[in-house]
């Protein structure tokens, strides 16, 4: 008698998120090898690699010009990667499977829940549907708004392109640009500006946001935003403000000296935005002040809001910081905002995922830095010091901003900007899933013991 066959194990989720996106970016890497993506000498596999990988996990950081560099195809390669990495390998993926009524798997729901939702939905396939629906009106109004700018300077067939590809990466939160110094050309122009930023906030707040506030206006009663969606306003309209007016109040005397005051304000607010995760430009960063860039540095690490385009430890995890530290001064032992109270659990996951992402960028910037500056004394090197913490931060926290570190890397140091690009859009939620573990009934639990602490 014949044994039966043993049984395939299934991927974990967190495997299965982390497949999706090596296939994603594998394809795209292919794809960008080929003759036809160059305009000039075909790249090579680690700058291929190295393009897909910053395009598919939404970050910017370019070793090549995208708009001079890369031809029509490879553009449009590197288009799609940002649409599909901006809304998620796994939403396609499930509407697709919608759509072939086949269903999603409980690995599938996890996926898709542990990317947007803060709380079940009805119908998942609604959802998925309502996100890309949204994605595309939003995306398609910002190409339209910026068609009004690029069309008179362009031309239609060239300045519509222009502005459809500058709306699916502002709003996808990637940065990519086709002109060469991103917009710094554009920097006093209020319709560029306000659109690009318009789109980045919308991609950063995160789509379930988005959700819940059309439902408010379009409800004839008044309803109540979720704590979930107050946090992330509350807390990006803090950075953003809060950012603008310290860019403003530092860089007066330097980037911003002679410049008329309203072009001022446009880029001090069009930075603070951007800074957090989009990576487009309006003034050359390299001007900016060392006491600047460390705010940059913050606000990169921030990022933007949980289910959204956008990386870093995201605003909630700020908020829920904030929220700790005020509520243990006032002697409270639970963690409140806005008279609720925030599970402790999820206080245990935003510290632990904070602490996790520190523990990976001093360990990659120490990589970094061993393989470009091998040998050099600090007297040496110390502004390249600055510039390669820069460039890891951004990566990680999928920006793409970069003080000139980019074109300065070797293949070994490409590498590791790959990786933290990699983790910094899929490995929180994995790393979430995987420390962060749910609490059983019957866990074990020991005597206390005290230790001394600070």
């Amino acid at each position: 008698m014949r044994s039966p066959r043993p049984r395939r194990r299934e991927l974990s989720p967190n495997t299965a998120l982390i497949v999706y996106y090596l296939a994603a970016i594998a394809l795209g890497t292919a794809l960008l090898t080929l003759p036809a993506a160059s305009s000039h000498a075909p790249l090579s596999f680690i700058d291929a690699l190295f393009t897909a990988t910053s395009a598919q996990c939404v970050t910017g950081l370019v070793v090549v010009d995208t708009g001079s560099d890369l031809s029509l195809f490879g553009q449009l390669v590197v288009l799609v990667l940002i649409q599909i990495g901006g809304l998620g390998v796994m939403t396609f993926s499930v509407l697709l499977f919608f759509y072939l009524r086949k269903g999603v798997s409980l690995r599938g729901r996890w996926i898709i829940h542990e990317t947007l939702m803060h709380t079940p939905v009805a119908s998942m396939g609604e959802l998925v549907r309502t996100i890309l629906l949204f994605a595309l009106l939003i995306e398609g109004a910002g190409a339209l708004l910026l068609a009004l700018a690029f069309i008179p300077e362009m031309g239609w067939t060239r300045g519509a392109y222009h502005a459809l590809f500058h709306a699916v990466s502002a709003f996808c939160n990637a940065g990519f640009a086709l002109f060469p110094n991103s917009l710094e050309n554009y920097r006093g122009h209020p319709l560029v500006n306000l659109t690009i930023m318009a789109l980045i906030i919308l991609g950063g707040i995160g789509f379930l946001v988005i959700r819940e506030i059309f439902g408010c206006a379009r409800a004839a009663e008044r309803k109540r935003l979720s704590l979930h969606s107050r946090l992330v306003l509350w807390t990006s309209a803090a950075l953003i403000l809060g950012g603008a007016a310290m860019i403003f109040l530092l860089e007066r005397s330097l980037s911003l000296q002679g410049r008329p005051l309203g072009e001022s304000l446009w880029i001090a607010l069009f930075q603070s935005v951007t800074t957090r995760t989009a990576g487009f430009n309006t003034v050359d960063l390299g001007l900016f002040g060392t006491p600047t860039l460390f705010l940059m540095l913050f606000l990169m690490f921030i990022g933007a809001s949980p289910g959204s385009c956008g990386g870093g430890i995201k605003t909630t995890s700020l908020a829920v910081f904030v929220a700790l530290i005020v509520s243990r001064l006032r002697g409270s032992p639970h963690t409140t905002a806005f008279h609720r109270t925030i599970p402790e659990e999820h206080a245990t996951k935003a510290l632990s995922l904070a602490m996790l992402a520190l523990v990976l960028l001093g360990t990659a910037i120490f990589l970094l830095l061993a393989v470009q500056l091998p040998g050099q004394a600090f007297t040496d090197s110390h502004g390249e010091f600055l510039l390669y913490v820069f460039e890891a931060v951004s990566a990680f926290a999928t920006v793409g901003l970069s003080l000139g570190g980019t074109a300065q890397l070797g293949d070994a140091g490409k590498l590791v900007i790959i990786v933290l690009m990699f983790v910094g859009r899929v490995g929180l939620l994995t790393v979430a899933f995987a420390i962060v573990r749910r609490l059983r009934s019957n866990a074990p639990r020991y005597g206390e013991e005290n230790i001394m602490i600070g």
